[in-house]
Parts: structure tokens; sequence; C-alpha cells
């Protein structure tokens, strides 16, 4: 057969083979009538069918011979279960399996068994497109490589949720709310466009929702960069190759003609007319391509509110038919617009289109629809119907009408006289510090200061405008850190309270509540502040229609005291409403949606879901960098949080990067004393003990101390964790006389404040340093007191105290007392401590013991050896601890040459990498004892 016979029939044989068997005949009757022989062609080939069930089923390549299975590692990933596939490729489920960090992932990978080299430009290209899109509903690229086998992989954000359709109906979620799911789509398009990125493939199977509301836009395989052409680049995907989804295609893909911004915007309003509707907007006489193919380029749109009445009766859903009657007129409009065939007659953009979408929500008129006068009034009269009805009645209502825009006269009278009371005031002040002909520069807290002393003399008898300045001052000496004095500020603020008008008293005492709330948690007093805001809590809630944001204010302040004294039920629910109040804010509330997702997160952290916490800190972080940046008190606080999750994650050099970006933050906006500084100090300090970098972490939290005793005074509790950071420190660098002081200050205060329950482990550290200096009766007494408290507070901290009391007969030479507190803390078990650690510190124990069965003690050192390494060990120590021990097995064994090389070169390791890690290095001395014995 010739190819132009060929191309005749292989269309027709499509068609019948996609056709019911019993509809078959009809079409093959309509075939011979125009062409006998090519029908009698066409049956012989469906009897192939028939015959061979397989026919033209079979590819050339077996792809299940290559295709990724369960439990296979790809790169640094373990694939768990296949998520989905498409015309490029599929995605799988999977999970970081090279001890880095963990992490749960959908991994993109090539179809298996292809060998196209332009599928594979494509999934390259797909790597450069997400590298450059960054946006809240777009899911991030996270990582991307080739592995060991040549397998292209991209790792993205699992997104848990469903298609953007179903979410909606199963949920029968209202036309606004529907609109206001759809905005968040155009807002990712529109992302993509301004980074020159057309989509192509935009389906609902491609826009998911989250449980908690929020889209996330996925698979830009098929994008087309617009500067694709500019930059030299060709088009990857060629006409022999549907690489777009049939049913949301635009025509000008199925015309093989240019693909530009307009193509996204005709498939959103495919998304859009079946998420308002639940139908498509075409109807076809036959389930075919073919069929579909010929709609989408010639027949006209079902209007969608007629396809909606239709779904309606249908469903027999209650409120279907009034969600017909809602797409009747602009939404009509606007989806038709959306779907018109020739791009030039679309809307220009997806934010265009987006903000059709708004005005409609807002009772504007859309310019989808021509703008006549009498739909410009109607939409008018729609909108200001209150209004208009006033207006109506205004001869009746003359009297009323003038005694209101007499007290509006009146009231914006004293707003201009305030408003320029205010101005002359700060010039005033101003001008004062230029009269004292010092020729120094203005310090910041002194001029706040004479503006405290000037309000009560320049501001007399206007007591809102010195209630609202007292409040700015007190807001500004937040800023500097000084919290004590911002307290004093509002207390003089709250006494002027009962000369102002209920409206204005109202809500300047929630923002005052806000500010107080936020200077005692600051200031340690969070029980303080608990019992002063939460009187005020239903006046706020009462508030939040008015006042959102002043609101919201309040609402993060108590969430965040009650965090603090680990009320986290009460604080998740004062957070979400906070973060209710601050998403109706816009665009211009981004800065304080990115906070309420930080406290969201930061519950998660003392929850222990330290990944899910970790991605809500990052859409934190991606909010306020989308909107204000993240060089502010908050971005502070941000990256602070990052380093904390993933230090607890194991990832130490990436929680190392995130404090010390914050801490130039801090350092760079609000210098070295404030206390925003100061904590992420101590964090760093705390972090860089754990790496060994003692020296840097002794200036940190020297410098932090100093400057928290400076702030809070020398009994303060806070004073207590710094001592023991301190501490702590001095204990690593083999300074014991240091460590022990610092450790008693640090008891002595936990006693005074009460929180000694809560942390026990203070008294093993100090138990500690008293055994290394020889007070073997006071460390034994603090021993006991640590193993008390812990058996209540933790399991883990508990097995740890009993091992210590092993050492501490061990010091004694009371060898029966070491062997019973042995056996107490292997009934208990490791508490959920790692195996490998656990089971170490019981050989050092045992080896310590003068257990000689040796045998056992190799067999089970080598089979600890062999253990992977659970995510988050520090490897370096592990080895080193491990070759110290076996150093001893060595010795003991009577193999001393092989054991004292082993021990001198992994001290002389530890003095190469951790030179500073005193402790460290006797711990293993004394570990591989024998072999210094001649």
């Amino acid at each position: 057969m010739d190819s132009e016979r060929w191309a005749t029939l292989s269309p027709l044989l499509d068609e019948l083979l996609e056709l019911d068997p019993e509809f078959r005949p009809r079409r093959l009757a309509e075939i011979r009538a125009a062409d006998a022989a090519m029908a009698d062609e066409l049956e012989r080939l469906l009897a192939l069918e028939d015959q061979r069930p397989d026919f033209l089923s079979g590819s050339v390549v077996d792809a299940a011979v290559f295709a990724p299975q369960p439990g296979q590692v790809i790169g640094p990933y373990k694939l768990e279960r296949l998520l989905g596939e498409g015309g490029m490729g599929q995605v799988w489920l999977a999970i970081r399996n090279d001890g880095l960090y963990q992490r749960r992932v959908a991994l993109k990978l090539l179809r298996p068994g292809l060998g196209d080299t332009g599928l594979r430009q494509r999934f390259n290209r797909e790597r450069q497109i997400l590298a450059r899109l960054g946006h809240a509903h777009i899911a991030r690229l996270l990582d991307a490589g080739v592995s060991k086998d040549g397998q292209p992989y991209l790792a993205l954000d699992y997104v848990q949720g469903e298609p953007i359709t179903h979410y909606a109906w199963n949920l029968d979620l209202p036309v606004a709310e529907r609109l206001q799911l759809f905005l968040q789509v155009c807002a990712a398009v529109s992302h993509a466009h301004a980074n020159l990125v057309v989509h192509r493939d935009l389906k609902p199977s491609n826009i998911l929702v989250t449980p908690a509301g929020e889209v996330c836009l996925l698979d830009f395989g098929i994008a087309k960069l617009l500067d694709e052409e500019a930059s030299g680049e060709q088009e990857l995907t060629g006409t022999g190759a549907r690489t777009f989804t049939l049913h949301y295609a635009a025509p000008e893909q199925l015309r093989h003609g240019a693909v530009t911004t307009m193509t996204d915007v005709y498939s959103l309003g495919m998304v859009l007319y079946e998420l308002l509707t639940g139908r498509k907007p075409y109807e076809t006489d036959r389930a075919t391509d073919a069929a579909w193919e010929e709609a989408i380029l010639h027949a006209d749109p079902v209007r969608p509110s007629q396809a909606a009445l239709r779904q309606a009766r249908e469903d027999g859903r209650p409120h279907a038919r009034k969600r017909a009657r809602e797409l009747a007129g602009d939404l009509d409009n606007i989806l038709l617009k959306a779907l018109a065939k020739l791009p030039d007659e679309r809307y220009v953009s997806a934010e265009a289109l987006a903000q059709d979408i708004r005005r409609h929500l807002e009772g504007e008129p859309v310019l989808a629809r021509p703008q006549s006068l009498a739909y410009r009034t109607g939409k008018f009269l729609r909108r200001n119907s209150l209004p208009v009805a006033g207006v109506s009645v205004v001869g009746m209502m003359l009297v009323a009408a003038l005694v209101f825009v007499t007290w509006q006269a009146r009231r914006a009278i004293e707003e201009a006289q305030r408003a320029q009371a205010m101005q002359d005031f700060v010039v005033a002040l101003f001008e004062d510090t230029e009269q004292t002909g010092s020729g120094d520069a203005v310090d910041v807290r002194s001029l706040l200061d004479a503006g405290a002393r000037r309000a009560d003399t320049d501001l007399h008898g206007q007591p809102r405008a010195r209630a609202e300045l007292l409040g700015l001052l007190a807001r500004l000496r937040q800023g500097l850190g000084d919290d004590r004095e911002a307290l004093a500020l509002l207390d003089r603020q709250a006494r002027l309270f009962a000369a102002m008008p209920e409206d204005d008293r109202e809500r300047l005492q929630v923002e005052a509540a806000a500010l107080r709330g936020r200077s005692l948690r600051a200031l340690g007093q969070a029980d303080a502040c608990v019992a002063e805001l939460k009187p005020l809590l239903s006046l706020s809630q009462q508030l939040a229609v008015r006042w959102p944001r002043a609101s919201a204010e309040f609402l993060s302040q108590l969430g965040r005291c009650h965090r603090a004294l680990g009320g986290r039920a009460v604080a998740r629910d004062l957070f979400g409403q906070a973060l209710q109040l601050r998403g109706a804010g816009g665009e211009l509330s981004k800065p304080l949606q990115a906070e309420s997702q930080a406290d969201l997160a930061g519950l998660l952290m003392d929850e222990g879901r330290y990944a899910e916490a970790l991605d809500g800190m990052y859409r934190a972080l991606g909010l306020l960098r989308e909107s204000v940046g993240d060089r502010n008190a908050l971005g502070v606080e941000v990256w602070r949080e990052l380093g904390q999750l993933q230090r607890a994650l194991g990832d130490r050099r990436e929680a190392e990067a995130s404090y010390r970006q914050g801490l130039q933050i801090a350092l760079d906006r609000f210098g070295v004393g404030h206390p925003l500084t100061i904590g992420v100090q101590r964090a760093l300090g705390d972090l860089l003990i754990e790496v060994g970098k003692l020296e840097e972490a002794g200036r940190l939290l020297g410098m932090a101390h100093q400057r928290l005793s400076d702030r809070l005074g020398p009994d303060h509790g806070e004073l207590a964790r710094s001592w023991r950071q301190l501490g702590r420190l001095a204990y690593e660098q083999g300074r014991l006389p240091q460590a022990a002081d610092a450790l008693q200050r640090s008891l002595d205060l936990h006693r005074r404040h009460g929180m000694l329950a809560a942390d026990p482990a203070l008294l093993c550290d100090l138990a500690r340093v008293q055994s290394a200096q020889g007070l073997h009766a006071a460390a034994e007494a603090l021993a006991r007191e640590c193993l008390q408290l812990a058996q209540a507070a933790s399991p883990t901290m508990a097995a740890e105290a009993e091992r210590l009391m092993v050492w501490l007969a061990l010091a004694r030479q009371d060898g029966t007392a070491a062997r019973d507190w042995l056996a107490l803390a292997e009934r208990r078990g490791d508490g959920g401590e790692p195996r490998v650690q656990g089971e170490l510190a019981r050989l050092r124990i045992k080896l310590a013991l003068a257990d000689d069965d040796l045998p056992a003690a190799e067999a089970a050192l080598a089979t600890l050896r062999a253990l992977p390494l659970p995510q988050g060990t520090d490897i370096a120590l592990r080895t080193w601890r491990s070759d110290a021990l076996l150093a001893e097995l060595h010795c003991r064994a009577g193999r001393a040459g092989t054991g004292r090389e082993l021990i001198e070169a992994t001290l002389a390791a530890v003095g190469r990498q951790a030179p500073e890690r005193q402790r460290l290095l006797d711990e293993l001395a004394a570990d591989a004892g024998s072999c210094g014995r001649r």
C-alpha cells in the first residue's frame, strides 16, 4: 500500500477502532457508499483486530523490561510507589535515601523504554523551566540530576491534594469560592508568563488543591519558553507527537500554530468552565478524538449557564439551579471570551482574565461585556443598592441627613486638627534637637524619650492623639528591643482610655494589648501575657470585621504566649483565626500571612513533625520574599526557625547556613544588642558546640550572655539557659572549673524559677563535670536527682541518667553497683535513643567493667560498625568512638601494636578535624586505655 493510500485509510481505521463494535457497521456502510475498495480494506484490518486482540497494541520496545520498580534507588532517592503517568514520563513517590535529610518528594522520570532524544531534551528543559519559577502556587523544583544508569530525574514538592474540579464538586463549593480558588491558578500562571514560560497543558489533574484549600500547579513538562526563539533554541515538540491533553487544547495547538500566553488563557477557560458547570463546553455525536478535534476547531461552546442547567437536571442537587442562574450574564461572557477560537479575541493574559473575575466578584462591570450605559448603570445600582435606596427617600429624611452631614463635618474637622497637632508635635521635637547646638548625631532613644515627655504638654486636651502617639512610641521602643520602656509607655497610654469615645477606645485597647503581649513574651513573662490579654479576647473577635488587622495581631500575640506555655491546641486555634483574617487582605497582607504561616509551622515543630514544619516554614519564607523581602524582623525569626528544624532533621550544614543568614540580617538591620540578634547568636553558638567549632561558639555565646544580662538582669530565668550553654562549652573545651561554675549558676536559677522539672538533664551535665573533677559524692547526689526527675519527663533521659550512675560507680571502683545500674539501664532499653548510639554506650560500659568476653565484644562491635547510619548521625564522631573501642579490644586480645596504631591514628584525626574538642580527645583516650598500659 502506498503512503498516500495509507494516509487516507489510517484516520478512518482509528475512528472505527475507537467506536463500540455495534456502531461500526453503520459507519462502514457510510464509507462504502463513498469508496467500496476502502471499506473492504478496512473490514480486513478490523478482522485482524478480532482474530488478534493485541493487534496494533504492541510496542517496539518492551518498556516493562526497563520500568522502575518500588524500592529502586535513582540518584539519592528511593522509589516507593507510582503516582501517575503521562505522555512524557512517570511520577513516583520517593524518599531521600542518602542520609543527608529525610523528605518525601514527587520524583519525575522519563517514560521507560524511550530513547527519544527530543523527549529527553524536553525533560531537561522542564528542569530549567521549574528552576526559574518560584511561586507559592507552583510545585517547587527541589533537586535534579542523572542517576548512575543515565536516568534523568526531577525531584519536586510532593503535593497531597486532589484535582481542582473534584475538590470543588466534592465539597459543593459556592460559585464565589470556586472563583477564588481559580484566582490562585491565574496568579500561578501569570507568574509563569512573567518568567516567559507558557504551560501548554493546563488541566484539572495538573491543578491540585491541598486539604488546606491551597492550589498547587504541576507539570511544566511541555511548557514553552517564550524566549526560546531569541536564544536560538528550537521547539522540541514535533508535530508528529501530541504532548498536550486534547480535551483542554487550544485551536492553535491542533493547527500546529504559534503557542503564546493566550494558549494558556484558552486552557484556563476550559478548566474554569468545567469547574463551574461540571461539563465540558462542547457536545459531540461521537466519543472520538477526531470528533473532539472538530468541535474545538469549528463548534461554538455551549453557554455556561445552559450547560450548568443541564447538569442540574442530571445531578438533582438542591443548589444546582441557583448556580446556573449565577453563571448567566457576566460569567457566561467571561468564559466565552476566554474560549474564543482566535487568540486575538481572547483575554491578552491570565492576569487580564483574573481581573475580570475580580470585577465580577466585586460587582463592577466586566470587560467581557459591551460597556453600554444600561449595563453600567445596572451594575452601579446593584453594587450600591443601599446608598441608592437611601437617596430615594432623602426627601423624607432631610433633617436627619442634615444632622448626619453636620456630625461628619465636625468629625472631619476634629480629624484634621488631630493630624495637624501630630504634625506640629513631630516638627517641634526635631527643631528642639537642632537648637541644642551640640553638633552630635541625634540619638534615637533620646528622641523617643523627649517625645514621651512632650506628649503631656503639646497634646494636652487631645486624649486620642496622645494615646495614639504613646502607642507609636511603644512600638518604636519594641523595634529597638527596649521592651521594659515599651511597657511603661503602654501603662501611660492605658490611663487615657477612659476619656476617649468607645469606638476609638476599643480599637486602641486591642492594639495596645497586642503590643503588651509582644513585650511580655520577649521578657520571658508568657504567663503574665496570657493573664493580661485573655480578658480582651472576646472584644478582639467582635472587632474583627471592622479592624481585622488589629484583631489578627492580637490573636497572634496571645497565641504565641500560649505556645510558650505549652498550650499548643489553644495557640493553633488562635493562629488559624489570625491567618483567616489576614488572608482576606490580598497582596498587601502577604507579610502578615507569612507571619501566621510561620506561627503554625512552629507548632508542628513543637510536636516533632519536623518535615511538615519545614515545608510550612519555607511557605512562610516564600510569601515574605514575594512581598517585602526577608531583611526584616520576621525574616530573622523565619531563618532561625528554619535552622532549628534543619538541625532537628540532622542537616547541621544547612542549619548552620540558615542561622548565619538570620544573624547577618539581624546585625545589618538591628545591631548587636537587639533581642533578635542575641537569639540567633545563641542558637548558632549552640549548634557550633555540636559540630566542634568551639572558639567561635565561645565568642557568640559570650557576647549574647553579656547583652542578655544587661537587658534582663542577672537573675532572670532566661540567664539560666545561657549559663548552661556556657557550661557545656567549657566542658567540651576541657575547662572543668569554668564548666562547673557556669552549670551551678544555671542550676541555681533553674531552682529559683521552678524550671528544673522541665529540664532535669542539667543535673546530669553538672554531675559529669563534678565527677571529672573528682567530686564523686556530690556528682552521685546530682545524678540521683536527675534520674528521679527524668523518669517522669523522658525515657531517653532516664536511660542516660542510669548509664551515668554506672560511670559514677566505676569512678569509685564499685563494680557491683556498676553492674546493678547497668542491669537497670538494659531493662529500660534505649528509651527511643538511636540504636547505634545506645549500643556503643553499653559496650563502652562493659569494657570499662573489664568483662573479658572478648569474642562477644568484638562480634558486637563488628555488628555495630556494619549498621547503616541513620539520618542525622554525626558520621565522624561515630567512627572515632567505634575505632577507640576497637583499639581497646585489639590491645586486650594481645594485639597491642595494632591497637596502639589505631588509637594514635584516631586521636590524630580528631586533632586535625576537631582540634578544639578536648573532652572528646580525653574520652577516646580513656576508651582505649589498655593500649596505654605497658
